[in-house]
């Protein structure tokens, strides 16, 4: 049985948090002056990048309950439906193991296993951590890791249709005679 969490907690860690920081001024105000000026200028790097990240991230929550999603990953869906899965993928938040429940349900009203696998690889982009991967890492090093990803996650969901059996060369009924 799930426990309920009390929205008491987060405040209170807030404010022992807060409590802290004071405690910390009062003792060595030098060292909170300098923690205040790293936060902020870490803050100022950062926060146009958060806000580019919380704008994709509402959108995705507002594409990603429409219907023309699930109608959009039918099982013949083509260059538009490898397209959804990887975005939809990238886009999606939270914990995985929620996401296997929905990408479990639209498997079986038709979803294709490749971009299920899609979906699911290319969740591994993480949109909330950009901006602390181009801080700390680079802009070359976070574009040439996420097109890594997103690549390797349409590679490997090809591999998953090709071990499925749903790829276009074992479709052709000459292939099937031969089996």
């Amino acid at each position: 049985m799930k426990e309920a969490r009390s929205p008491l907690g987060g405040w209170l860690f807030l404010g022992a948090v807060v409590l802290v920081w004071l405690s910390l001024a009062v003792i060595a105000p030098g060292y909170a002056d300098h923690a205040i000026i790293l936060f902020s200028g870490l803050l100022m790097k950062v926060l146009p990048a958060l806000a580019l990240v919380f704008v994709l991230l509402f959108l995705a929550n507002l594409v990603t309950d429409q219907p023309w999603l699930e109608r959009g990953l039918a099982s013949r869906p083509g260059l538009r439906g490898w397209l959804i899965a990887v975005a939809a993928g990238v886009l999606a938040s939270g914990s995985l193991y929620v996401w296997y429940a929905l990408v479990g349900e639209l498997k079986q009203k038709g979803l294709r296993p490749g971009l299920a696998a899609a979906f699911l690889y290319a969740f591994s982009v993480k949109l909330p951590l950009l901006p602390l991967l181009v801080h700390f890492f680079g802009l070359t090093y976070a574009v040439v890791l996420n097109a890594y990803l997103i690549l390797f996650a349409v590679l490997g969901a090809l591999l998953v249709e090709r071990l499925e059996g749903c790829g276009h060369a074992i479709r052709r009924p000459d292939a099937l005679k031969l089996m």
